[in-house]
């Protein structure tokens, strides 16, 4: 089974490279405790996606010491000339269509989903028998807002199987000690137990032609747009749609924790030093 790392996204709201700031109490990354469990779970490899701007940092700070522990890789995540801002995580995922040809899972570089994720997907993956199925690892919202300003989450709507059939792409915030989405200016209350993604995917290499085919079409109709963006919730919601994949829950009790704002640092730094603390994981966390 391999993971791939989406690490390429440009962390405008954070104001810098939150891919690799340290979080842990030797230096580590968010993404080191991503591999850690993966590793635990049963991973062989993992893929990186990040830009060729950020390559000399990403590898002096961190790839150089990943690949000591498991089988790594990484590949670029490449734009359009006329076009700063990247064209999406559907485009991230396709960068990596030539170097995986085995199960696999989708995470984010900046969010720590804990170790019972890494499990329960690694679980699907090794038990899965068709290339039409997928799962996803949700998240009760309530265990994944930040203190600090809006997120985006996509809202899972299930049918009488427990399979997705909608995601329902929404930012949401806190208010007033209530969960609300925030919609052209207006909040609407939402339950905190509500299950959402937070870009956790369970695959089989099939995904690959599926998700081309939506990409090349989105190609095709940019024109000179320079901010629509291809995302993966979407695309995978569209596939679900047209009956293409059925899309698995795999619900977690587990606490995201993240970087979406500057001030979510300190957070995930205090809580990190208190499961290490706790014993959950061990410093420094390779040895």
């Amino acid at each position: 089974m391999t993971l791939l790392i989406m690490a390429a996204g440009m962390g405008s709201r954070y104001g810098g490279l939150k891919q690799i700031d340290p979080i842990g109490t030797d230096g580590e990354v968010i993404i080191d405790y991503s591999i850690f469990d993966a590793i635990k779970a049963g991973f062989t490899k993992v893929v990186f996606i990040i830009r060729r701007d950020i390559e000399k940092d990403f590898c002096e700070r961190f790839f150089n010491r990943i690949k000591k522990q498991i089988n790594a890789e990484y590949v670029f995540q490449e734009g359009l000339e006329w076009r700063k801002k990247p064209l999406g995580t559907t485009g991230a995922v396709l960068s990596a269509k030539g170097r995986i040809n085995e199960p696999f899972c989708v995470i984010n570089a900046d969010d720590f989903y804990g170790r019972d994720s890494f499990f329960k997907v690694a679980k699907f993956l090794k038990d899965n028998k068709s290339n039409d199925q997928a799962a996803m690892v949700v998240f009760k919202l309530g265990n994944t807002l930040s203190d600090f300003g809006t997120v985006s989450r996509g809202v899972i709507v299930v049918d009488e199987k427990n399979n997705i059939k909608e995601i329902k792409e929404s930012t949401v915030t806190k208010q007033n000690g209530n969960t609300v989405i925030v919609q052209d200016d207006t909040f609407i209350p939402i339950q905190a137990d509500t299950n959402v993604n937070v870009n956790f995917f369970g695959f089989t290499p099939a995904i690959f032609p599926m998700l081309e085919r939506i990409y090349n079409d989105f190609l095709g109709n940019l024109g000179d747009n320079q901010s629509v963006e291809c995302l993966l919730p979407v695309n995978v919601g569209q596939l679900i749609k047209e009956g293409k994949v059925n899309m698995s829950v795999i619900e977690t009790n587990d606490k995201w924790m993240g970087v979406t704002h500057p001030l979510d640092k300190q957070d995930i730094v205090n809580k990190v030093q208190k499961m290490v603390k706790d014993g959950i994981y061990p410093s420094p966390l390779w040895n």
